[in-house]
């Protein structure tokens, strides 16, 4: 129905494009949990291509890292190209580049030529993801139609982690590791088909590559994102922190840091305009990005650990597992998304976060001999449904009063800050935790418990102080965003800044529908 202010010529143009939003959103989705998957899809068939190739126990290691960190370090570059050339070219760019690296990673004869490939997967993702993102905030309109369409990417989004892990479990089990790659590639050919018909392209914006920038910051959040996950503690519990790589990679990306900072500030085309974390709210809501996805990453790499290693399930029970919790992210994040253009972000926000730390805190007092639903399943569901309250809101606010020129850049930037918040929750909670493993098992030495019964209730002690941690790091990604993110802003009800001889949504006759 349409409201008592909009023309039947409009009613009839957004009739008409419903069909071509509904295949947008399906080639974005599609695309976006192709490169979810690949970033987990591989964990379960390492011990495979071990075998295959004559991996090294330590150069394994890098089928992960060498996606995670070129994907990382190469989103904020993948941004603004999408602002530059267009976020339709960039996409299909860095799709054709995914899809071409994983057809050759699938052939790989030798070790060096699968990593190779993977890196060329991180670069696809990095090029492809934010303009993803980009495009939804160019092909929908602001209000209840781009809002469902960001639940859904949300929704996207959740389940892409542990459904990697299910897939990689099967293709393991039934097949060679090989069709871990090969799966990618004919979804990829099938999303660049769609991709024409789908998405409309937007203006190029007259600009330049901001070169040095681009150096300098592409090498600061790479080197940060390397430090971070050769920082994390290893299946041994051994913490890398003071390993002089990791100590010399840090303050490198400490170096570069400060020296893009520097550029940009001088820049007349930089990559990361600096007037665009003068906004108390998008600098807060970038910030809440990274320790929400801190917490986020260390319940997922704990409760793995203790189901696996506690209650002895398969990697592939424990992928399994994730889905019905992945489930609840989705659901989160689609009653989000019905439902923040009446609360506004921030009173989402506030919730899921409250609802999260409060799972994340009956979670720390997990014990080895706790039960499946007091122990695990009963703080788990809270702790998902809070952090699924939180996407879609989190999202709107990200791309908030963002000019569609810097779209790209405020899309790379969400991507980069998610990326930080999870190699930092790996690498910090991770060394609390095994701190904790140690100190329990030093204590129960002499208590006449098996080596096994030993090693279960350590386990349960150091997974519950990093739990803990999780939680703290949520209730403070609360506090930052009870500070920053106001309640009174046109995007709080998923609409964009007004541009240039643009009415103004707050008082337009559509906006009272």
């Amino acid at each position: 129905m349409s409201g008592p202010g909009l023309a039947p010529a409009t009613v009839a143009e957004t009739e008409e494009a419903q069909p071509r939003h509904r295949l947008a959103l399906l080639t974005i989705s599609a695309a976006q949990l192709l490169f979810l998957l690949d970033a987990t899809v591989v964990n379960v068939a390492l011990p495979n291509i071990q075998r295959s190739l004559g991996f090294s126990g330590s150069g394994l290691e890098w089928v992960v890292t060498a996606y995670s960190v070129t994907f990382g370090g190469l989103l904020l570059l993948g941004g603004r190209a999408g602002d530059i050339l267009g976020p339709r070219r960039t996409f299909v760019a860095g799709l054709v580049v995914f899809t071409v690296a994983s057809l050759l990673a699938g052939l790989s004869p030798t070790p060096w030529w699968l990593l190779v490939c993977r890196a060329g997967q991180g670069v696809g993702s990095a090029a492809a993801s934010p303009a993803a993102l980009a495009l939804i905030a160019t092909t929908f309109p602001e209000g209840p139609p781009r809002n469902k369409a960001l639940g859904a990417f949300a929704a996207i989004a959740g389940i892409g982690g542990p459904l990697g892990l299910v897939v990689g479990g099967v293709i393991a089990t039934y097949l060679s590791w090989r069709w871990v790659m090969f799966i990618n590639v004919p979804i990829g050919l099938l999303v660049l088909a769609l991709a024409p018909w789908a998405l409309r392209e937007t203006e190029r914006r007259r600009g330049r590559f901001d070169l040095p920038g681009a150096f300098t910051g592409t090498l600061g959040v790479t080197l940060l994102v390397f430090g971070f996950i050769t920082a994390a503690t290893d299946a041994q519990g051994v913490a890398h922190w003071t390993d002089p790589l990791v100590l010399g990679t840090l303050g490198a990306a400490l170096v570069f840091g400060a020296a893009f900072l520097l550029i940009e500030r001088r820049s007349r085309d930089p990559l990361v305009p600096l007037r665009f974390f003068a906004d108390r709210q998008r600098a807060g809501t970038y910030l809440v990005v990274v320790l929400q996805n801190a917490a986020m990453f260390g319940v997922y790499f704990f409760l793995t650990l203790y189901l696996q290693r506690v209650w002895g399930y398969t990697a592939l029970q424990t992928a399994v597992v994730y889905v019905p919790l992945s489930l609840l992210l989705m659901g989160g994040a689609k009653v989000s998304s019905q439902v923040v253009a009446r609360t506004g972000p921030r009173a989402l926000i506030l919730t899921g976060l409250a609802v999260a730390a409060a799972g994340l805190a009956w979670l720390s007092r997990i014990d080895h001999s706790g039960g499946d639903v007091t122990g695990m399943l009963m703080p788990t569901v809270v702790t998902y449904t809070g952090f699924g309250l939180v996407a879609v809101p989190i999202t709107l606010t990200a791309l908030a009063a963002v000019d569609k020129k810097d779209s790209g850049l405020a899309s790379g930037l969400f991507s980069a800050a998610r990326q930080v918040g999870g190699a930092i929750g790996l690498a910090v909670l991770g060394t609390v935790a095994w701190a904790g493993v140690a100190a329990a098992a030093a204590s129960l030495e002499g208590s006449g418990a098996g080596s096994a019964q030993v090693a279960d209730r350590a386990l349960a002690v150091g997974a519950g102080r990093g739990f803990a941690v999780a939680a703290g790091v949520t209730v403070l990604a609360m506090v930052v965003a009870a500070a920053t993110i106001g309640p009174a802003r046109s995007a709080s009800a998923g609409t964009s800044p007004v541009g240039p001889g643009e009415a103004d949504p707050a008082t337009a006759p559509t906006a009272r529908q």
